[in-house]
This record gives C-alpha cells, sequence and structure tokens, in this order.
C-alpha cells in the first residue's frame, strides 16, 4: 500500500479555486501575520508579565516603538493597569520577506516588552492610589517618537512624559485634567459642570505637530490644546462638541428618537490627525467625523461623516439606508443585511495614516479599511478585517466558539496604529494585539482545504437520550418534508438510530440532506447534498409523539444545518491544497517514496503558525502540504506561502486563516470530475474474509461459539473475562480450523476470518456466531459465509460485492491511539507506529445509504498523513455503480465519494 499511497498524493489537483487579489494592500478576510501577547492565535490566556497581555486597550506606534495599554472598560479581564513598551520592534518582529527561525511552537507569536509603566514591574497589575506613576485603567495612549501620553481614564486626567520612558515604573513629568498627581476628581469637582481645564473619564489621546488632542469622553466634548502643555492642570485652546468650556452637552438617553447634531456628540472615544485633517471616532452616534482642517473655532463643524448618510443620522448599522436590499419578503417589503461595507456599530477608535484611514468597528468585530480618507459622506469601505466578508459578523451570528479567538478574527477590536506596513490592532477579549500586514494576495480565504475533500458540506446533528420504549414516534423534519418512524418494540439507541437513519435513505433519499448513523453518541448525522454555504439553510427538526414519548428525549444541534463553506475545517496533520494564483515559478515534487519530506521545493516554503510545513508538491496554481501535529492546541492558524522567485527576489502572500478541529476526514478520489467523485478504492484481500463481532458485557459462564460449517469452537467466560478477553480467547480456538484462521480487527472487539486459500476456493465458507439464551455477551457474525477474494482498484469491471472488505485512503482523522502510535506521529516524516491504531475519535461510515463496519481506520505505516480505512460492506446491498460512501467521525463528515457496487443475487436485497 506504500507505493499506491505515494501515487495517490503525488496526483495533481484540478479543482478550481477562487481567485485571487494579486495587488499589494489589505484584502477583506486576510489573517493576521502576527500576533503579541499569546503563546498562540488562541490561547487567550489570562495574566501579567514581559510578554503575556491581559484585556488590552489603546496602541500607538512611532520611531520604531510600539505602546500598548493592559487595560480596557468593556468588561474584558484581566485589567492590569499599565503601560507596556516595545521598542526597537524592527529588530524584533520578523519582516514580511524573512525566512522564520524554527524555535518554538508558534513563530509569529512575538513580542517582548523592554519597559512598563504603571507598575514596578513586569509581573504585577495591581491597582494603587494616584501618584505621578500610577494609572487606574488607562485606555488611550499617544507618542511621537520623542513624547509619550496615556489617558488615565478612570483617574480623570491626562499624563505626559516629555521624553519616552527608558525605564520601568517612570514617573509622568505633567498631568492634565488635575491640579496634581494625586488628585482624581470628576470635572476638578464641580461634577457634571466642565471647564477647560478638567476632564472627565477621557479615552482617546492624540499628538501631531505639536499640538494636543483629547477625546473628553465623559463630558461628549474634544479639547484641543495649540501647544504640548508644560505646566499641570493646563487650560484647552478649543473645544468641540460644545459651544464653550463651560457648556454641558449631554444626550437624553431615555429619549428613543433621538436625533444626533453635526457639531455635537455622544460619548467620543478617540481622536486621530494627519496634521491637516482631524477625525473624531463619535462612538454613541455610531460614526466617524472627518474635518478637513485643524479647527480652531469652538465647535467647529465636521466635513465628512462616515458610518452614516447624514449628520442627523445615528442608527447602528443603518442598513436600509446605507445598504442595497439582500431581496424582499412575502410582502414585497425590501429586505435587508444585519450590516454592509459602509455601516458602523459603536466604533471604538479611528486612525487616519498616510491615504488610509482605519476604523476600529468594535459592534460588528471588524476593522474597516479606506485605502484614501472618504471625501463624502456614507463612504465604502474598501477592505474588513475580522471577518471573511463585509456583511458578516461570524462572532456574534455564530455560536461556534472557534470563529471567537482565531487568527483572523478580532473581537469588539479598540484601538489601532501603523507603521506603514503593519496595521495593529488591540484585541481585549482574546488578550493580544494581531499585526495585520499589507501583502499581495495569493490565496484566497478559502484556498486552504482537505486535499482529499474538495468540498465541505454543511452538517447537522440529531441526538436521542432517556429511555427508548414501544409506540414511541419520531419524527423527523427536514426542510419541508416529514419522515417517521414508530419504535415497535424494546430496541437499543443504536437501532433506533440505524432506522431512523433508515427512513431518511429509504428510495432515492430526502432531496436536502442524506443521514449517516453515529451510535456511540447515539445520534444521526444530516450533511447536505448542497456543498458549501447553500446547505447552511437546511433546516432540521425533530419532535417524539405517542405512548412513553416523554420518556425520549431528542434534540437537533440547531435550527439549521451549520458548516457549508468552500474551505474546510483542517485537523492536525492533515495533508492540505493551498490553491491560489502565483504560488511558485514552476512545479515541483518531493520524492513520492520519501519517508521525509522537504520543507522547500522550486523556492516555495509554507508556514502554519510560523511553522515550516512539509511539502508534497508546489506548482502556480497549487501547493500541497501537511499541516504540522504540533498544532493540535489552536482552533485557529495563519498560513503563509514564501516565494523564492526566479529573478532572487522574495514575497510573501498574505496571510490567511485556518480553522483547527480535532478531526475532519476526507476519501482521497479520482481527479477531474464533480463531486460527488468515484473513490480510490481498494478490494480489501485476495483471500475470503468475514467478520464476527463481540458485544454486550460479560458475566461468568456465559457461552460464547463460533461456527466454521459444522465445527463449533466455543469459550466459557470466567469472573475477570472482558469483552477483549472473550475475543482473544476465540481467535486461539478459531485458529484450530483446517480452512479458517482468526486475527483481531482494528477497531472494535472484532472478530476477522480470513480463508487460508487465496483466491476464489476460499469463498463460500459457511460461518455463524452465537451465545445461549439469555447470556450478557452477544456474537454476531455479519455475514453468512467469507466471501469475495478479490485485489486491486475497485472498477466498473471489477466492482465491489455486498459484504466484501474494502480499502479506502483518508486524511484529517486526527490523533490515534494508543500512545505508541500517537508517538509515531510525526511531521513530514512516514509513520513509525505500530500497525494496529485508532484514531481517538471513533470513526464511522456509511456505504449506499447502510452501515458500513469500520474494521479498522489508522495511520498507514510508510506514509505520511494518509488513514486507511478498512470497511465491510452491508452484505444487502443493491446493485449500483454509483454507490455513495462516506466516512464520518463526531459531527464531522467526509466528501461524498462513489464506487461500483454488483450484487449477484438482487432478488435477497432488502430495500
Amino acid at each position: 500500500m506504500k507505493h499506491f499511497s505515494s501515487f495517490l498524493i503525488a496526483i495533481s489537483m484540478v479543482a478550481a479555486a477562487p481567485a485571487a487579489n494579486a495587488a499589494e494592500g489589505f484584502t477583506t478576510g486576510q489573517a493576521a501575520r502576527l500576533v503579541i501577547g499569546q503563546p498562540t492565535f488562541t490561547a487567550q490566556e489570562p495574566g501579567v508579565s514581559q510578554t503575556l497581555l491581559g484585556a488590552v486597550g489603546g496602541v500607538a506606534y512611532a520611531n520604531d516603538m510600539l505602546v500598548v495599554v493592559d487595560a480596557n472598560r468593556l468588561g474584558a479581564t484581566p485589567i492590569n493597569h499599565r503601560v507596556l513598551l516595545y521598542k526597537n520592534l524592527s529588530t524584533t518582529l520578523p519582516q514580511p520577506e524573512d525566512e522564520l527561525p524554527q524555535s518554538r511552537r508558534c513563530n509569529v507569536c512575538v513580542g517582548e516588552a523592554t519597559v512598563v509603566l504603571g507598575q514596578p514591574d513586569f509581573d504585577t497589575g495591581e491597582l494603587k492610589a494616584a501618584s505621578e506613576k500610577t494609572l487606574r485603567n488607562p485606555l488611550g495612549v499617544a507618542t511621537d517618537g520623542v513624547m509619550l501620553v496615556v489617558a488615565d481614564t478612570d483617574n480623570n486626567r491626562i499624563l505626559i512624559w516629555n521624553t519616552v520612558p527608558q525605564t520601568n515604573d517612570a514617573p509622568a513629568d505633567v498631568v492634565i485634567g488635575q491640579s496634581d498627581f494625586k488628585s482624581v476628581l470628576v470635572n476638578g469637582g464641580k461634577g457634571i459642570t466642565p471647564a477647560n481645564n478638567t476632564l472627565r473619564g477621557p479615552q482617546g489621546v492624540w499628538l501631531q505637530n505639536g499640538k494636543l488632542f483629547v477625546a473628553d469622553t465623559g463630558n461628549n466634548r474634544v479639547l484641543i490644546w495649540n501647544s504640548i502643555p508644560t505646566s499641570n492642570g493646563a487650560a484647552a485652546s478649543v473645544v468641540l462638541g460644545a459651544p464653550n468650556f463651560e457648556t454641558t452637552v449631554q444626550t437624553d438617553l431615555t429619549k428613543t428618537d433621538f436625533t444626533p447634531k453635526r457639531n455635537e456628540f455622544r460619548t467620543p472615544v478617540a481622536v486621530t490627525s494627519d496634521g491637516m485633517r482631524l477625525v473624531v471616532t463619535d462612538l454613541g452616534n455610531n460614526r466617524v467625523l472627518i474635518w478637513n482642517s485643524i479647527p480652531t473655532q469652538n465647535q467647529a463643524e465636521p466635513d465628512i461623516v462616515v458610518g452614516q448618510p447624514d449628520f442627523t443620522s445615528g442608527r447602528a448599522n443603518n442598513v436600509e439606508v446605507m445598504c442595497e436590499p439582500t431581496g424582499v419578503d412575502d410582502d414585497g417589503n425590501n429586505l435587508y443585511p444585519r450590516l454592509c461595507e459602509r455601516t458602523l456599530e459603536f466604533p471604538r477608535s479611528a486612525l487616519i495614516s498616510g491615504n488610509y484611514l482605519f476604523i476600529a468597528d468594535g459592534g460588528n468585530d471588524r476593522v474597516m479599511i479606506y485605502n484614501s480618507v472618504p471625501t463624502e459622506n456614507g463612504a465604502t469601505a474598501d477592505a474588513v478585517l475580522g471577518q471573511i466578508f463585509e456583511r458578516v459578523n461570524l462572532i456574534s451570528d455564530s455560536a461556534d466558539p472557534r470563529g471567537v479567538a482565531s487568527s483572523g478574527a478580532v473581537r469588539t477590536p479598540q484601538s489601532l496604529a501603523f507603521d506603514g506596513k503593519n496595521l495593529f490592532v488591540s484585541d481585549p477579549f482574546s488578550r493580544r494585539v494581531m499585526i495585520f500586514t499589507a501583502s499581495e494576495r495569493k490565496v484566497p480565504n478559502t484556498g486552504v482545504r482537505n486535499a482529499a475533500s474538495r468540498e465541505v458540506f454543511a452538517i447537522g446533528a440529531i441526538t436521542f437520550s432517556g429511555t427508548v420504549a414501544q409506540g414511541q414516534i419520531i419524527k423527523v423534519k427536514i426542510g419541508e418534508v416529514e419522515y417517521s418512524y414508530t419504535v415497535q418494540r424494546e430496541e437499543s439507541f443504536a437501532q433506533v438510530v440505524e432506522h431512523v437513519v433508515g427512513v431518511i435513505n429509504a428510495g432515492a433519499g430526502d432531496p436536502l440532506a442524506f443521514a449517516s448513523p453515529n451510535v456511540n453518541r447515539a445520534a444521526v448525522i444530516l450533511t447536505a447534498r448542497m456543498s458549501g454555504a447553500e446547505g447552511n439553510s437546511v433546516a432540521i427538526e425533530v419532535t417524539i409523539e405517542g405512548d412513553n414519548a416523554a420518556n425520549l428525549v431528542a434534540a437537533t444541534s440547531s435550527a439549521t444545518l451549520q458548516g457549508g463553506q468552500d474551505a474546510a475545517q483542517i485537523a492536525p496533520g492533515t495533508i492540505v491544497s493551498l490553491f491560489g494564483e502565483g504560488l511558485s515559478d514552476s512545479t515541483a515534487s518531493a520524492d513520492p517514496n520519501a519517508t521525509n519530506l522537504p520543507t522547500e521545493l522550486a523556492g516555495v516554503q509554507v508556514y502554519f503558525d510560523g511553522i515550516r510545513a512539509p511539502l508534497f508538491m508546489v506548482s502556480p496554481e497549487e501547493i500541497r502540504a501537511q499541516v504540522p501535529w504540533e498544532v493540535l492546541d489552536a482552533q485557529s492558524i495563519n498560513a503563509i506561502v514564501r516565494t523564492r522567485r526566479d529573478d532572487g527576489s522574495v514575497q510573501a502572500a498574505t496571510a490567511v486563516s485556518v480553522p483547527i478541529v480535532p478531526q475532519n476526514p476526507g476519501i482521497f478520489a479520482v481527479e477531474g470530475s464533480a463531486d460527488p467523485r468515484p473513490g480510490i478504492v481498494m478490494h480489501g484481500s485476495p483471500y475470503a474474509t468475514g467478520t464476527v463481532s463481540v458485544d454486550g458485557s460479560t458475566a461468568a459462564g456465559n457461552v460464547a461459539t463460533v461456527r466454521i460449517r459444522d465445527r463449533a469452537y466455543s469459550y466459557t467466560l470466567v469472573e475477570d473475562d472482558t469483552l477483549e478477553s472473550v475475543r482473544n480467547k476465540m481467535i486461539e480456538l478459531i485458529n484450530q480450523d483446517p480452512e479458517v484462521e482468526a486475527f483481531q480487527a482494528g477497531s472494535f472487539t472484532r472478530i476477522r476470518l480470513r480463508a487460508r486459500v487465496r483466491g476464489q476456493a476460499g469463498n463460500g465458507i459457511e460461518y455463524s456466531a452465537s451465545s445461549l439464551d439469555g447470556d450478557q455477551v452477544i456474537m454476531t457474525a455479519t455475514t453468512p459465509a467469507l466471501c469475495c477474494a478479490n485485489e486491486g482498484l475497485v472498477t466498473r469491471e471489477n466492482p465491489a460485492l455486498p459484504g466484501e472488505t474494502i480499502l479506502v485512503l483518508a486524511t484529517g482523522l486526527g490523533l490515534v491511539t494508543p500512545e505508541e502510535a500517537k508517538l509515531g506521529q510525526h511531521t513530514g516524516q512516514a509513520y513509525d507506529g505500530p500497525e494496529l491504531n485508532d484514531p481517538v475519535e471513533f470513526v464511522s461510515s456509511l456505504a449506499g445509504g447502510r452501515t458500513a463496519n469500520v474494521l479498522s481506520a489508522g495511520m498507514l505505516p510508510g506514509a505520511i498523513g494518509v488513514f486507511e480505512v478498512a470497511l465491510e460492506l452491508n452484505s444487502d446491498l443493491p446493485s449500483d455503480e454509483q454507490t455513495q460512501l462516506t466516512i464520518a467521525q463526531d459531527i464531522y463528515v467526509s466528501n461524498i465519494v462513489t464506487l461500483p457496487v454488483y450484487n449477484p443475487n438482487p432478488s435477497t436485497t432488502s430495500q
């Protein structure tokens, strides 16, 4: 099988991938290239250290230094009441084109702070009384590379360091908003009445061309100092949002009919400038305001509004005005998306830098990018970070925890900084700073896929619990079609699952979904027949009626099938294909018989979380690689293609986010045709085979019997017997038979029978299994006779037979047991563990709408990333040249492949 698997991997993929954007810049849905503050993209570890961040807030960049505020007012924890400085940043952050060192688990998880303010050391996060050294929930930060300014929000003040501190816990030089460093009074003790030298919970600060700008959030105003204050309690020069410094502008939040004003704010939280223009983030009005010149008069009116169509609108995600309708309802009224690329919901900050305007659209869990500063109201963003599409919020719209902390997600982004190439985004709830890099898009969002499963289908589960009893009526509704099964007698959950599956798959089956059993979970798995996101609209319901209905509980995993998308969720160790454009200048393949794969081919390297991936082949349109086993600790990783061109230049493509799951199987199939494709299926054995299953439980005195023709082999159970020991004892007895030998199956407590003579002569040897009436041990023969000696590929000319054992090759089945086998799973190396090994998660299979017994499903010795799955087909399968086959683990179902099956006795086939 080693040579066959090598041949399989070497087959060129031809699946089409969405076109990549060739222009360098930021693109919608791209992943972060680097992360600061966590050991992996999805760790979310709480704590306080030189490398570990808490719930971060403001960020700023200047003069090769990143400044990060380790606090917030969003309810995220922990709050460490400190500011961290990362100096000489370019020497610690790898550049996009760099060849990454292989020194740790995540080589793109970087950043070690050099100075801490507000705390005596890097390991302290305590709250202390106000002084020139302490901070209380600081939020905003600004620097020009010379000075440093911090909005010490809960102390109602701004702290200024005249020079960037060089040592930990350095004291500030100047305080404004208070008369001295020990005072923290709101508006100087005047309550809600402000003055030109008072503050109330300021959240945003900015330094530009010798001016200081402050978002005085609690007073609903922005203050401008025309020169940087040099003395405590200095008075501001200009106020925006109010006619004068003493006027309190308080919005009546009890009014439902609120109309924003052009020259007023509702909780401004951030301010930014490029020296020519001023930009204010007006959180409560769900908008960002732009002044085309720096205001010099109080309450100067802005010129442009972003996020709203005009200056008197303030609705969050104002879609009816800002977005194109998606259709009409039954009454002909327009339907709108929840958000679009023009709307905002509680923006937390904005940043103007060069031609760019960036907005942290906190309520929509995304960052909006405008490639040029808008000159008209309600401008459309050019790209969105944190979401794979402009009109979705995967964090809010999905209960899937993998969407919360991924390499491409930002949960309520708080602040932004930009160094001309890298955008720094603070992600407080995930306790990290994400670094997105403007690069050339080579691989689209959906471009990393299980190399065997080209398509991912929406799935759902119906699970049963409680007690099964006669008379219960199980009704399953898929879309508009309802299926019913009535329990006829005392049945196990496994039997109920099998019967419900049979009803749904009867005849041509349900038009929207096909069912497969997962007896271990007492669940019916439903898989959409439509690939991709279209299957996510298939509604499912389950109800229990009839006698004893209250005793049986049935539940659906969700109201509709979920998970349909273009790209697979990937398990560690999976062979994947990265589809794109211009990935390499030439085509190259690794030696198909290699036991160790190279990590560079034709100048191409692929990094997953900075780990250099083993490569099977590269071409301009596709790269085939193995996802490292090491990423099993994450829910998401990033993928970056680095290419050394023929002219000697090096290019690093935009990072792509790859969801990671424990297992998600794919079956290898013939290329060049539409799904479902013909599977690459092998006849299982040149010897006739059969299977005996040992189930139930054990009790002393039970008798297990297997008959080979008229020869009986019986074993009487003793006190300490287990199902495994009963199986082993029976194997010893059967191996005395002159015609048949026995051995252990790879999965479950099953006995495999094999004729001692090769070829067709072994077919037809009758066998059976039984136990005494009332015994707890259950002995079951899966077929009445050994059958189907055959070898080679399953083809139309040489089809599989009902009851035959077949072999399929797969990838993505995850970790295996026992421990010795797990230790044999090495990234980029041929599996060298024991031949008998099983995936940690049980594997089930469905062929022709009926259960196929999984005899084994382990790593294939001598192959890299490949599993060999041995299946025993149902003995009642009808003839069908396109019998559909899937394997499944938990809720994850593989791609559908087909194989020809021929039943020589169609009259005996149950329909």
